[in-house]
């Protein structure tokens, strides 16, 4: 039976002058027609009806003077295509009260949020064995739209609300607020504009989403807290200004196949016992880290992409878990994934790459867990555990960055099946009391020693090897507690095996072969043991020093130019080895690594072959070809000119004029800060007044404990990192905090302060950060005016030279820009507003990124594209924000 229709018109017989008559009087179950017009009146439903347009949508609009423009006390309403706009956005415009419903259909609702509500203290629903966990966002998801649909029409539950094809606009603290067991659904749901957070859910409530956009909201796009419940397909929330999706208390939330850009802090985060389970979702540069966790929450992410983050890709503390299945992580501007405090991790079948930091970093008590996971092209460690950390890798590849693999906890790491290869320094390196487990693992072509083995650390290796290390294959210092079974190791620029004075270890079954230096160096009163052993294709087979007493047993040497090696069974010390004839072309054998390294030499570098040393006119060449900074250029240069005089008059003999090699850089992100700080410790180094010239860069997070006396000595270890280099220091004004309290900073600066005195000839600090903000930091502390006597300002890049970066990244990777898509480019950067968030060259890098990603897709539709094709970048590559201007 059809449903009886009654009107509303300001004129006409039979019509009610307005819609609160028309439902006044109506019989539950009817239709209320409205003529067009504005209609300033508050509409309240207490029996079931549906409102509708008399003539389609846009041409009745609610306007309230105050309060709401709609309130439902009643279950199954619905409105629809109507337009409602409040006069205070900070206040309800629609209002779903305890145990109604309302469907809410292709309607525009503006200044106002929408408020279900639902009885504050209803208790939770008891949680079922939960299912597995692919079947996870299926089955809430499921059970929440069965139930919201039934719930509808039933006056026992919270408020339902079912908001189809609707636009929200203009909301002040919410757009949308679920509380006490309330319900909502929300289909192909527009929210725009708000002055706080887009979807808000508190108490017990239950939230179903699917095809939500929200743009512009102030605060996070998302929020579960309470004892909530959010499930949510193929939305886009686009520009939070804090987080995309923030989850707290035991709230929990799906998402599957999201797209979280741009937000202002993470992409989704969850705190205290809540969760979050994401599938299919992209995260995409983020201003904060990815996905976090803390507390005891556990996030679950499947499936999923971690784009440019301006800080981690995905970071657990506290006692949190975070699971990554199948995920891709790129371009984080800290280290892409940071385990620490009680925090567990776990990676399957994951892709970490481009970070700026490290790949993966386990700290503190954390631990994590890695199988059939590739990390990649780091700017540091490939895995870096700290303190009390541990790891276990399981068939995962290392690969490029400074170092492969660096243990420096006392807790054992394992790495099983695994490749960790390309590394600049080292491959592995246990660090002082370390413990490791390395099971069929193989480390090659790395620039420095494969495996280091620092002073009480303990090393169990069996199976597996060591091919092409630039230095030696594997390094073992004092007290080492090493054993090694089953090892190949084949062309090593150095030795193979270099054990240091008053270190042992155990070697059995191992083969070693084709090494620039003697296969085996034994240092002073080392004492190992090498059982079944085999040398092939070596100039000299064994080097050893004054009182070095190894033992062999069973071991041969073939294909050996001067062997030394005992080839019978032994119970004794082995010969000393001969000196080198001089008619060789090889180096020459135990000097060559019998000198003891100096002790603060990092160790990633022992048995690393000699660089050549760079030259001046060279690093100034270099400085010269860095796009922009040509204010800062030209201060470098100068100062260059200053040391040069500074050290013809020290060879002179004459005294030298006061200098402050310690400076100031002052600019926004991105400005190319370190680039020339890096730049600036290799100058000093090829002026001889830095040893080493390497950069060590740290934050606050890298000089400020957590209690009283941690702070000092973590200040302490930084600092002597950077001995005979450059400590910098990135953002630090955040030692001085703007409000005066009690903030260990303090501490940490003056900690620098006295160390800059004591070892003023020994490390560079450079001190970086915003303009503004330096100043506060050099006023802190007043030894601080002094030593930082110079500031280079780095200055905003220019749209012509964000282009120019662009074709470096360009050239580097083997693309091309075409003349148009040069021109759209610059049309492109000069659009980007030069706000706070601007990254200047890091955003540079990511819209180069975008493009090879865009271009990929475009290429991918075409059959048989040439090589001009692949490489080629034209304007249809450009950011979709730039093709839509």
């Amino acid at each position: 039976m059809t449903n009886p229709v009654y009107r509303v018109a300001a004129r006409g017989r039979g019509a009610h002058r307005t819609i609160s008559d028309a439902v006044a009087a109506v019989p539950a179950g009817a239709v209320i027609a409205v003529a067009p017009g504005t209609y300033p009146e508050h509409v309240r439903l207490e029996r079931r009806v549906v409102l509708v347009p008399e003539q389609g949508p846009g041409t009745v609009e609610i306007r309230p003077a105050h309060g709401p423009a709609l309130s439902v006390a009643a279950p199954d309403c619905a409105v629809r295509q109507l337009t409602l706009q409040g006069t205070d956005p900070a206040e309800a415009l629609v209002r779903v009260e305890d145990a109604a419903g309302l469907v809410l259909e292709e309607c525009a609702l503006s200044h106002g949020r929408i408020e279900v509500l639902g009885r504050p203290d209803a208790p939770d629903a008891p949680e079922a064995e939960p299912p597995e966990e692919a079947a996870r966002l299926a089955v809430l998801h499921g059970a929440l739209t069965a139930d919201l649909v039934a719930d509808l029409q039933d006056p026992t539950t919270g408020g339902v609300l079912l908001l189809r094809r609707t636009r929200l606009h203009g909301a002040r603290h919410a757009a949308l607020h679920v509380s006490g067991d309330g319900r909502a659904r929300l289909e192909d749901t527009v929210i725009t504009s708000v002055d706080g957070i887009g979807v808000v859910l508190s108490g017990t409530a239950r939230v179903v989403a699917d095809g939500l956009r929200i743009t512009g909201s102030s605060g996070s796009a998302l929020r579960a807290r309470g004892a909530t419940r959010l499930a949510v397909r193929a939305a886009r929330l686009t520009g939070p200004g804090r987080h995309g999706v923030l989850a707290q208390d035991t709230a929990q939330v799906l998402l599957d196949d999201c797209l979280v850009a741009g937000a202002a802090g993470s992409g989704a985060q969850a705190e205290h016992e809540a969760r979050i389970d994401l599938t299919g979702c992209r995260i995409a540069a983020p201003g904060g880290s990815g996905l976090v966790t803390g507390g005891g929450a556990r996030l679950t992410a499947r499936d999923c992409r971690v784009v440019t983050p301006t800080a981690n890709g995905a970071l657990a503390l506290g006692d949190s878990a975070l699971e990554l299945v199948d995920c891709a992580v790129s371009g984080s501007g800290f280290s892409a994934l940071h385990l620490g405090e009680r925090a567990r991790g776990g990676l399957t079948g994951c892709r970490i790459t481009d970070s700026e930091e490290h790949a993966l970093v386990v700290t503190d008590e954390a631990r994590a867990r890695a199988a059939d996971t590739t990390l990649s092209d780091a700017a540091m460690c490939g895995v870096q555990v700290a303190v009390a950390g541990a790891v276990a890798l399981t068939g995962c590849r290392v690969t490029g960055g400074e170092s492969g693999v660096r243990l420096l906890s006392a807790e054992e790491s394992e790495l099983t099946e695994s490749t960790v290869a390309g590394q600049r320094k080292a491959g592995v390196e246990l660090g002082p009391g370390a413990r490791a487990r390395l099971t069929g693992t193989r480390i090659a072509d790395v620039g420095s020693a494969g495996v280091t083995v620092a002073g009480g650390a303990r090393l169990r290796m069996d199976g597996g090897g060591v091919f092409r290390a630039g230095g030696t294959a594997l390094v073992l210092w004092k007290d080492t507690d090493c054993a090694v079974t089953g090892v190949r190791i084949d062309t090593a620029g150095k030795n193979g095996v270099l054990i240091g004075d008053d270190a042992s270890g155990t070697f059995e079954y191992c083969d070693i072969r084709a090494t620039a230096f003697p296969a085996l160096h034994i240092g002073e009163r080392a004492e190992p043991r090498f059982v079944r052993c085999r040398i092939f294709d070596c100039g000299q087979d064994l080097g050893t020093a004054k009182d070095a007493a190894p033992v062999f047993e069973d071991c041969t040497a073939h294909g050996v130019e001067q062997s030394v090696l005992p080839t019978a069974t032994a119970s004794g010390p082995g010969p000393a080895a001969p000196a080198r004839p001089g008619a060789s072309d090889r180096p020459s054998g135990p000097a060559s690594d019998a000198a003891r390294p100096e002790e603060d030499e990092e160790l990633a570098d022992e048995g690393a072959p000699e660089a050549e040393p760079e030259s001046l006119e060279d690093l100034l060449t270099e400085l010269g070809e860095l796009v922009g900074l040509e204010r800062v250029k030209s201060d470098v240069g100068g100062m260059v000119k200053l040391m040069q005089t500074v050290r013809r008059r020290r060879e002179a003999g004459l005294p030298a004029p006061p200098l402050s090699r310690h400076l100031v850089f002052a600019g926004n992100p991105g400005t190319g800060k370190t680039t020339v700080a890096r730049l600036y410790g290799r100058l000093l180094k090829a002026l001889g007044l830095l040893a080493v010239g390497h950069l060590v860069e740290v934050d606050r997070s890298a000089l400020v404990g957590e209690y009283v006396g941690h702070t000092g000595p973590k200040t302490t270890e930084a600092f002597n990192r950077a001995r005979g280099g450059v400590l910098f220091i990135d953002e630090a004004y955040s030692l001085a905090p703007a409000v005066a309290g009690n903030d260990f900073g303090t501490e940490a600066i003056a900690t620098l302060v006295k160390l800059m005195e004591d070892q003023r000839d020994e490390v560079v600090v450079i001190a970086a950060g915003y303009p503004d903000d330096m100043d506060r930091f050099i006023g802190s502390n007043p030894g601080l005016s002094s030593r930082f006597s110079r500031t280079l300002l780095f200055e905003d890049y220019s749209s012509d030279e964000l282009v120019h970066i662009v074709e470096h990244h360009a050239e580097r990777h083997a693309y091309k820009l075409t003349d148009e898509a040069r021109a759209a480019l610059s049309g492109h950067f000069a659009a980007i507003p030069r706000t706070v968030r601007f990254g200047n060259g890091r955003t540079a890098r990511q819209v180069f990124q975008e493009m090879t990603e865009r271009q990929a897709m475009r290429v991918s539709e075409l059959a048989a594209p040439d090589a001009d094709v692949l490489m080629q970048l034209s304007p249809l590559d450009l950011p979709e924000s730039a093709l839509t201007r």
